[in-house]
């Protein structure tokens, strides 16, 4: 990614109204939704829709998002005709939906390969983000993305409501609001996966729109837990979603402590601060921390 990415909000790909709010909208990516957000009768006028926004939204204006497309599954028979439309536009990203594993995305991938080529847009510089658990199959080939090549890969997702559709599930919460065992069994595989891919975590959505308090107190726990940024549903999501991914002036003033603590002493493998030892994977934490600032 070009730069970090704490929000990702969803886009309706045939809502002229919520499109026009794009440019104030605060996220650092807009993902215009050509699948599940849009009626099945309404995907030609998204599509559509979509390629015109592309090419006429101000990219070069402060502030401007990134611009991602969710595109149809592989097999829905329209994945292929969405790229053919949009790749042209020249989006930032593809979000793919309900991928098998690696091999999914490598088709996609080969596909940008000639649509770039085709359009003159520079090889590779389209990046995708698979949905990576939305199939039975799918959380068995997470561990497979470290090692499957894929150069666009610009991060991992999990979605949980796609998921329980294909288990057959009634439910995927608990009667607390927790998640299930099998959801936080894949939301923690995808975390695990995305690192060792090399590649952003992205938390999945919190459904409740209105329950600012929640989203932040969740935002900031998967932070700490590895998670990078969020998938957001809804604009009034985008600002405790991007306070809960960034570090707080606390935060870095320790970090910037611990870096300056190991430069004093080049070659020691730990230091002291305050009476504590840090060591070298504390040295790794706080430059994360500097990075997720914007200061790395």
């Amino acid at each position: 990614m070009s730069r970090a990415l704490r929000s990702l909000l969803f886009i309706p790909g045939d809502s002229d109204r919520k499109l026009a709010k794009v440019a104030g909208c605060g996220a650092d990516a807009v993902i215009l939704d050509l699948e599940d957000a849009v009626a099945p009768a309404n995907k030609l006028i998204a599509r559509d829709k979509v390629a015109e926004f592309l090419r006429g939204f101000d990219r070069t204006a402060e502030g401007a998002p990134e611009l991602w497309v969710r595109i149809n599954p592989l097999d829905s028979g329209l994945a292929e005709r969405d790229l053919a439309a949009i790749i042209p536009a020249r989006p930032d990203g593809i979000m793919q939906p309900k991928p098998d594993g690696p091999d999914d995305v490598a088709k996609v991938s080969s596909l940008l390969d000639h649509m770039e080529l085709a359009h003159g847009i520079t090889p590779g510089s389209i990046g995708i983000i698979p949905v990576a658990t939305e199939t039975a199959l799918a959380p068995f080939r997470l561990g497979e993305y470290a090692t499957a090549g894929l150069t666009r890969l610009r991060g991992l997702t999990w979605g949980a409501e796609d998921l329980a559709a294909a288990l057959g599930a009634t439910g995927n919460r608990s009667a607390d609001g927790e998640w299930l065992f099998t959801y936080r069994l894949v939301r923690s595989l995808t975390l695990m996966a995305a690192h060792a891919a090399g590649v952003p975590a992205i938390e999945t959505l919190h459904a409740d729109f209105r329950d600012e308090a929640g989203l932040l107190a969740s935002s900031r726990q998967a932070r700490a837990e590895g998670f990078s940024g969020r998938l957001a549903i809804h604009p009034a999501q985008v600002e405790p979603i991007n306070d809960g991914f960034t570090p707080s002036a606390e935060e870095v003033a320790f970090a910037r402590r611990v870096l300056a603590a190991f430069a004093a002493e080049p070659d020691a493998g730990t230091v002291g601060i305050d009476g504590k030892m840090f060591d070298i994977p504390h040295l790794k934490s706080a430059r994360r921390t500097l990075a997720a600032a914007g200061e790395g």
